[in-house]
């Protein structure tokens, strides 16, 4: 086989686009480019990598194979260049980070300020994103270390993953609610209610199967990505809402008072943890991070 690395590269980038155009524009070629080296390598490997519609390409069996290959490929080119680079540059380097939007402000804002005392001469780059877009950076070799909600990771076989953390869902009401007097409130009190969604991660899916699973079709008063605009409305009695215990806060920011109550029943928890890709030759300053991430275990304050 005589395939070439620009032709995994665009052979990855158009998986991911899903269509030649959007993949010819995320790498800057032309989209004949994208064409030929598709063709070229169904040419060398003696399969069809893609199903061609109007719509785009649909990736086949055989093409998802050979994605994790070429993604997996990629990646390994990216560590050595890294590698080399980190040789060149004693005592500094870089640290590139990944994210999910519901740990963002609440675990890597105090990883990195140990980090960052620890480590001053890294430089750390840091991109926020959803889990399946940071688990195909990582396995591309294009982030070092994730710090991300690991309960629904869906790659475990590429990926490398540590728990720090576990929070458990607990319900959020107003102060004065009707059910503010119970300690415990059961699933069948709050069916009923105006539930506020938060829609990162996988928070709204959770909340939705739990109720669903009761027998119980949840009313969605409101649907935003925004923690803190759950707060407002939920502590001015816009709705109550299901999350996990890692984001409470009792106060919103207008200074209003925000209750927290568990459910009865079992529910689900979101596991917090670090993320990076198995067998990677890891560059210092992230193993350097992982180390001191380990080491201080950051948990959860009310």
């Amino acid at each position: 086989m005589a395939f070439t690395l620009r032709q995994l590269q665009y052979f990855v980038a158009a998986c991911e686009a899903g269509t030649v155009s959007g993949a010819a524009h995320t790498i800057s070629v032309s989209q004949s480019a994208v064409t030929d080296a598709i063709k070229d390598l169904e040419e060398d490997l003696g399969v069809a990598l893609f199903e061609r519609h109007r719509r785009g390409l649909l990736i086949t069996n055989r093409g998802h194979q050979f994605y994790r290959h070429a993604a997996r490929i990629l990646g390994d080119v990216s560590d050595a260049r890294r590698s080399f680079g980190e040789e060149a540059q004693p005592g500094g380097g870089t640290l590139q980070l990944g994210v999910t939007s519901l740990v963002a402000g609440y675990i890597l804002s105090d990883l990195l300020a140990r980090y960052r005392r620890a480590q001053p001469s890294v430089q750390v780059t840091a991109i926020e994103d959803n889990g399946d877009y940071l688990e195909h950076l990582l396995i591309g070799g294009e982030l070092d270390v994730a710090v991300m909600v690991i309960s629904n990771m869906r790659d475990r076989v590429a990926l490398q993953a540590e728990i720090f953390e576990t929070s458990p869902y607990r319900l959020w009401l107003p102060l004065g609610h009707r059910l503010a007097g119970a300690e415990i409130i059961e699933i069948g009190d709050i069916a009923q209610e105006p539930l506020i969604m938060l829609t990162v991660d996988e928070t709204e899916e959770n909340t939705g199967k739990l109720l669903s699973a009761l027998g119980a079709r949840p009313h969605v008063a409101f649907r935003t990505r925004s923690v803190e605009a759950v707060r407002s409305l939920v502590a001015t009695g816009a709705g109550l809402a299901i999350l996990p215990d890692l984001i409470y806060r009792p106060w919103s920011l207008e200074g209003d008072r925000i209750e927290s109550r568990d459910v009865a029943g079992v529910l689900p928890v979101v596991q917090v943890g670090m993320v990076w890709r198995r067998g990677s030759e890891l560059p210092r300053a992230a193993r350097d991070f992982i180390a001191m991430a380990q080491a201080h275990h950051p948990r959860h304050k009310s």
